[in-house]
């Protein structure tokens, strides 16, 4: 019989073992930690709750933008009386409350009268001559046209 040399019977030294399962090992716990650390997905927050709803004590009245079609009627009816720079003049309308709070640029090109809202007026109110009984427009006027009507010894009306 064939006997192994007690020189073969010795274990391995660990300079002649592979690593290969180390580094198994140490990307397994590296993996395992690295999800630990993550958020579970099936974890969903706790609920915030919301601020307690507080009803004003007297409702704010909505503000609508002005509609382009009462204009155009009102101009329609009323815009013979305008004083135009060219193609151009301003005008406020009374939107039913007793101020003249909608301001607009007119163009003009040829019968064709193009309309623009605009924040503040350019150009002077007119506050010359009979006023316009029922108008809902103030129309105004440039401060050149101004001039020259009172060139000719005109005076406001009071």
């Amino acid at each position: 019989m064939d006997e192994v040399p007690p020189a073969d019977r010795r274990p391995p030294t660990a300079a002649s073992l592979s690593k290969t399962p180390s580094w198994i090992m140490l990307g397994f716990v590296l993996g395992v930690a690295f999800m630990a650390a993550l958020p579970s997905l099936r974890k969903t927050p706790a609920p915030v709750a919301a601020p307690p709803v507080t009803i004003p004590a007297e409702p704010v009245p909505l503000r609508l933008p002005p509609r382009l079609t009462v204009i155009e009627a009102v101009f329609e009816e009323w815009g013979r009386h305008a004083v135009w720079d060219g193609n151009l003049t301003e005008v406020a309308l009374d939107p039913g409350t007793g101020t003249f709070s909608e301001l607009y640029e007119v163009r003009r090109s040829g019968d064709v009268h193009y309309f623009r809202t605009i924040t503040r007026l350019t150009r002077r109110i007119i506050a010359r001559g009979k006023p316009l009984p029922g108008c809902p427009l103030q129309f105004t006027e440039t401060e050149e046209q101004y001039r020259e009507w009172l060139e000719h010894g005109r005076k406001e009306r009071k």
